[in-house]
């Protein structure tokens, strides 16, 4: 509870784009992150099917995994809001050893782009940015050397 409103805390969660690769990236992410996938329904599955093309009734209208008490959600597009990519914004992952920022960032950027190689920095004992397979671009951090 907040002290000022007496509510649960607010929570801030990415909500993802893309082009019939929802299903695909988010079970990726479940296997990579762990975590549980909540929810992947379809477009067929739902009262919305009535406006959504035959062909895009099997994509994803929308997903949930949740990780610990984080979670990221997503969709794909359909025609009347064309998939554009995934611009200026990056998932950051905050993990607590080397170990766990190692798996993850070789994990979830193969077949990626490495934008920044997971590396030692001035902040960090490893910080690294890339691109996955999918198109969405993740920082992994790890602030202490454990």
């Amino acid at each position: 509870m907040t002290a000022t409103t007496g509510q649960p805390p607010m929570k801030i969660n990415a909500y993802l784009s893309f082009d019939d690769q929802c299903e695909a990236a988010f079970r990726f992410y479940q296997q990579v992150l762990g975590g549980t996938l909540e929810t992947l329904m379809r477009f067929g599955d739902t009262p919305a099917c009535d406006h959504v093309p035959e062909s895009h009734r099997d994509r994803i209208m929308h997903a949930r995994l949740v990780v610990g008490d984080q979670a990221i959600m997503g969709s794909d597009s359909v025609p009347e809001h064309p998939y554009e990519g995934i611009k200026g914004v990056s998932i950051a992952l905050n993990v607590d050893s080397i170990g766990e920022a190692e798996r993850v960032f070789n994990a979830l950027s193969e077949g990626g782009q490495v934008i920044m190689p997971l590396d030692q920095t001035f902040w960090a004992a490893r910080f690294g940015v890339f691109v996955d397979r999918f198109g969405v671009s993740w920082m992994v951090n790890c602030e202490k050397d454990l």
